[in-house]
């Protein structure tokens, strides 16, 4: 038997849906006072006789219709219509606190955003706010309820992850515990779903008691213990906590054992008798080169490792000299070009390329031609003023800008504009949903134009939210190498795109990577530190990284075509 709670919810969700698709206003309203007045009767719905239902309050015959339908088959055609029309990403959306149907709509229609993710993502780089009925204080409430939502996924991305690893070494530090990351997190995997530490001791209860005390102060509750390990599971927080112990003596070997996959150690012939100080004792016995942790995935990586003559050429944070690919003001960034070269300056960069959006995109402020000529203006005055500084004498902003694709594969500016930067980003933004050749026909396209220099985020992927288009990745990666474009990996850690896993591919090409922060903000810059890490697992070499490039260097690479 239906109870009126269930009818209730039927109704509101029905209600819902017609303010979702625009449908009359005054039926989406009758339908939510009959959903309130339902939930509230004292007396259930299923058990009244057809006359005692007609004689409820606020029930006109469209609506007993309805709920005489639902009584008769548990469903209404009506709604089953609506929910056929929805993706399942916006019915997901209207549970999210701070919007409703209406404002669910805008994003939807006018947005093109169909999940969650690519609702956060947008929030984090303030596209709400341009919105008509919308602002800043409901793009954050919008993504505190993303965030609350996300809690029950199971996953979390690197960065997320990392960050929770690292509150947990503080608070057991306090408590004069060892412990350092190991697992997924050590590997610098992009999606996470186990925080894994190792400490220094045994699971004697002593300890057990002090660690358990220590993590009830940042949410977790008490431990299970498995196989010597301690796992803390918690309402609070997203994933699993694993607590591994090691002796001392024996610290660094264990940590190794829990850091590589069981491929790994199966590839490098692994015995658990062997003794060995730490990693490179580990790979020097075995005539390999120091490994970096990131690699420790499987044959094949352990296949590009070997081809490194030095493990030291791989890229570091610190290798990088520029910061490509940035938005402002101008679109849809938060901050001024000067506050982000100064940020910049500040992090020691020799050069700052700023890429706001172009002007097929609408929804980000995107910038029409006479604009873009404002803007320039802009950027040579700030040049000559860095130029005249004491401080930054040498330090140089250029001139880009991140072009859509369109469904044609052309960029959406006439030659004579495009001409006038000093780099054009390609990237595609819109229509999404396509097949493999539509995709791979509008980036050959994109490639094959004479004034792009990279290509933006190759598939368009936001981790744990969209998968991306498919996309041939070596017909792609060819194309570029032979027009000479380079190839972006989208450090924003939602993103990571291009895949590292077929950065060795791009390498062998001799096609150049830069790791660009997509950044929307100061904050945003620092982004390039989480595509470093999963260059590092692909045993990308900083001499093919073009913002590993000297500011010399990067001129003269814009001018090698």
């Amino acid at each position: 038997m239906i109870s009126n709670s269930d009818i209730s919810d039927l109704f509101k969700l029905f209600a819902n849906l017609l303010e979702l698709h625009g449908e009359n206003e005054f039926k989406a309203k009758s339908y939510h006072t009959a959903s309130f007045r339902l939930d509230k009767l004292p007396k259930q719905i299923a058990t009244m006789s057809p006359e005692e239902r007609s004689q409820i309050e606020g029930i006109g015959k469209g609506i007993y219709g309805k709920l005489t339908e639902l009584l008769v088959s548990d469903k209404l055609s009506e709604l089953e219509e609506l929910l056929a029309r929805t993706p399942k990403g916006v019915l997901e959306m209207m549970e999210i606190k701070g919007i409703g149907p209406k404002k669910v709509r805008t994003i939807w229609t006018q947005l093109e955003i169909e999940t969650v993710g690519e609702l956060l993502y947008a929030c984090q780089e303030n596209r709400l706010v341009t919105l008509s009925g919308f602002g800043a204080k409901t793009q954050e409430t919008v993504i505190k309820s993303i965030e609350f939502i996300q809690t029950s996924s199971g996953k979390l991305h690197f960065n997320d992850a990392e960050r929770e690893a690292r509150s947990v070494i503080e608070i057991l530090t306090t408590a004069k515990i060892r412990a350092e990351i190991v697992g997924q997190i050590a590997r610098n995997c992009e999606i996470i779903d186990q925080v894994e530490l190792l400490l220094e001791g045994s699971t004697s209860p002593i300890l057990r008691k002090t660690i358990e005390d220590c993590l009830a102060v940042i949410g977790y509750d008490s431990a299970v213990l498995v196989n010597d390990s301690l796992v803390f599971k918690s309402d609070s927080k997203i994933i699993d906590l694993f607590l591994y112990f090691s002796e001392s003596s024996q610290f660094e070997k264990v940590k190794f054992t829990h850091t590589a996959t069981s491929e790994f150690l199966k590839a490098v012939n692994f015995n658990p008798s062997e003794t060995f100080t730490n990693d490179f004792d580990f790979f020097t016995q075995r005539n390999l080169p120091n490994i970096t942790k990131e690699m420790w995935e499987n044959d094949e990586t352990l296949a590009w490792a070997k081809s490194i003559a030095n493990p030291s050429d791989i890229v570091s944070y610190n290798d990088l000299k520029g910061c490509i690919h940035n938005h402002s003001l101008w679109s849809d960034g938060a901050n001024t070009i000067a506050e982000m070269a100064e940020s910049c300056i500040n992090l020691g960069l020799e050069y700052f390329v700023i890429s706001d959006h172009s002007r097929s995109a609408t929804y980000a402020n995107g910038l029409q031609p006479e604009r873009i000529v404002q803007q320039h203006k802009e950027i040579d005055k700030l040049n000559q003023t860095l130029t005249n500084s004491l401080t930054s004498p040498n330090f140089k902003v250029f001139k880009s800008i991140e072009s859509d694709i369109l469904g044609n594969g052309l960029l959406d500016y006439e030659e004579d504009v495009l001409k006038s930067f000093d780099l054009v980003i390609a990237s595609i933004h819109s229509n999404l949903k396509m097949e493999e050749g539509k995709a791979n026909m509008r980036l050959l396209k994109a490639i094959e134009n004479p004034y792009t220099r990279i290509l933006g985020h190759p598939t368009g992927r936001l981790l744990l939210s969209r998968p991306g288009y498919p996309i041939n990745h070596k017909l792609i990666i060819d194309a570029c190498a032979a027009n000479n474009v380079a190839i972006e990996l989208n450090a924003h850690p939602y993103r990571l795109d291009i895949d590292w896993r077929w950065i060795h591919y791009a390498e062998d090409k001799g096609v150049l990577i830069s790791i660009n922060p997509d950044a929307h903000s100061v904050n945003g810059i620092s982004n390039m530190f989480y595509g470093v890490c999963v260059a590092r697992k692909a045993g990308l070499l900083s001499k093919n990284v073009i913002n590993a490039k000297s500011l010399i260097e990067f001129e003269v690479w814009l001018k090698c075509k």
